[in-house]
């Protein structure tokens, strides 16, 4: 068994070990209508935490296709914690998509708050990997499974980071 079998191990829609695409609203028709050779669709979450239309078209997606939730703000970095409404809102889709995988970039982006529209570095401090871990562990026991981490943002480098 691999790591994505085990990622994905009783997830109801299960990702193939194949190459998907990132699926944006104004493709839902074209997709919904032609249903391409597609071996499965990767979605922002945060595009369908409200209501209306555009879940209701990820809806008749789904029914053919094997989805992934790619998340942006959730903010597993903050120091502030995580964003309880957020994290509420990040359950309600993934109890309606059944995604076969879930992923969230590995940084922070709201602040007292505020959410501030970027993917912000984390220093490479013992205490920032601590914050990291306490989050993951609350949005998996949340979720009642497992979530990728993508990519942390390195676009500046903090001066007393002290993990290479």
């Amino acid at each position: 068994m691999n790591a994505l079998s085990v990622m994905t191990q009783g997830a109801p829609g299960r990702i193939p070990a194949q190459a998907g695409i990132g699926l944006r609203f104004p493709h839902h028709r074209p997709v919904a209508e032609t249903r391409p050779d597609v071996a499965w669709f990767e979605v922002h979450t945060e595009n369908y935490m409200g209501g209306g239309i555009v879940p209701a078209t990820l809806d008749a997606i789904r029914r053919d296709y094997p989805i992934s939730l790619h998340g942006v703000g959730l903010s597993l970095g903050s120091a502030d914690g995580l964003d309880t409404t957020h994290l509420e809102r990040l359950r309600e889709v993934v109890d309606r998509v059944e995604p076969g995988l879930i992923s969230e970039h590995l940084s922070w982006s709201v602040t007292g708050g505020v959410y501030l529209a970027d993917l912000l570095p984390l220093p490479l401090t013992p205490q920032a990997l601590a914050v990291v871990c306490q989050h993951v562990d609350q949005v998996q026991t949340h979720l009642k499974r497992r979530i990728l981490v993508e990519n942390p943002s390195t676009y500046l480098q903090f001066r007393h980071s002290s993990i290479p």
